[in-house]
């Protein structure tokens, strides 16, 4: 099987610090650039998991670089390079600390939730009678608290945002703004590759006084896609929608009696299980991109990785 990269501890020049995320690599060059490394580390109810999944960081790194660069007329984003295919590099900014959840579906947590009995998430008021996958007359915005290491993301209300001062009313705003306009044009793009974009989370960071697009962007890691054949058939009969996201991944973790909660063990991920997670990230990156995924050789990965953005920061 091919390897996985799941741990990087590189020391370039002039950097400051090196944040290990649930994901991500985080590297700060001098206070002015991040190298961001997308690992193969994979993650489910804010829980990493024991294995790794070959190719998973090319792919999210690839598909959020082609997003990034997709949506930049529509704000502002960190993205300057991408010296490998799992590493993109960009400004430093200071991140706000939300994830701007957009839902055009009623589906996933939210689901959950309004089966459970909930009618208000993040201050908005659903209405009675929804089903499971149903489409919002409009999209809804239901921003998470970003959590620290090892914490669980916490629901918030604009209303709770401004009041603890996490974004000034000027800055929400933006935000706001930016977050609708970058999901209606996820929704295009996915509508044009036979998939409905369904929900996503953006996240927002400031440098030198301009907000900017940080993070990942419409990957299967913070999105979820239905496949748009046989959307109507299967939401009208109640059968489990086609998708391309991480659910998939959660639904097996559930379906083995995980779900993040104390006490509770991961179920073996064999070679199976692991080569089926990357086959589903590699499907994902074909519909949503319309181009074939080449895999690159993972032999010697991390120095390939030391390599590549070594030679970036030396230009």
């Amino acid at each position: 099987m091919s390897k996985a990269l799941v741990h990087t501890d590189f020391h370039f020049r002039n950097q400051k610090s090196v944040y290990h995320g649930k994901v991500r690599d985080v590297y700060n060059i001098n206070d002015e650039q991040l190298v961001m490394v997308a690992t193969d580390r994979i993650s489910a109810f804010d829980v990493i998991l024991p294995e790794g999944i070959p190719y998973k960081g090319q792919v999210l790194n690839q598909i959020a670089a082609k997003f990034l660069d997709a949506t930049a007329d529509i704000c502002p984003n960190w993205k300057t390079a991408t010296p490998d295919p799992m590493v993109t590099a960009g400004i430093m900014c200071s991140g706000f600390p939300l994830e701007m959840i957009v839902r055009g579906y009623l589906c996933g947590s939210a689901w959950r939730a309004y089966k459970n009995g909930a009618r208000q998430i993040c201050g908005i008021t659903l209405p009675e009678g929804m089903r499971e996958n149903q489409k919002f007359d409009q999209p809804i915005i239901t921003p998470t608290t970003k959590a620290e290491y090892g914490e669980h993301d916490a629901d918030i209300s604009k209303e709770e945002i401004l009041a603890r001062g996490l974004a000034t009313p000027e800055e929400y705003s933006i935000i706001e703004k930016y977050t609708m306009a970058l999901f209606e044009r996820g929704t295009e793009i996915a509508a044009k590759r036979g998939l409905i974009l369904v929900d996503t989370k953006y996240e927002f960071g400031k440098a030198n006084g301009q907000i900017y697009l940080m993070d990942e962007i419409h990957t299967p890691d913070s999105s979820r896609y239905f496949y748009s054949d046989g959307f109507k058939e299967k939401f009208e009969t109640g059968e489990p929608q086609r998708q391309l996201s991480k659910e998939f991944v959660r639904e097996w973790l559930m379906s083995n009696g995980f779900q993040g909660k104390e006490g509770q063990k991961v179920p073996e991920m064999t070679p199976q299980i692991v080569q089926s997670i990357s086959d589903r990230y590699i499907e994902l990156y074909e519909h949503i991109t319309g181009e074939t995924f080449v895999k690159e050789d993972t032999a010697g990965l991390a120095q390939r990785l030391e390599n590549n953005i070594t030679a970036y920061l030396n230009q």
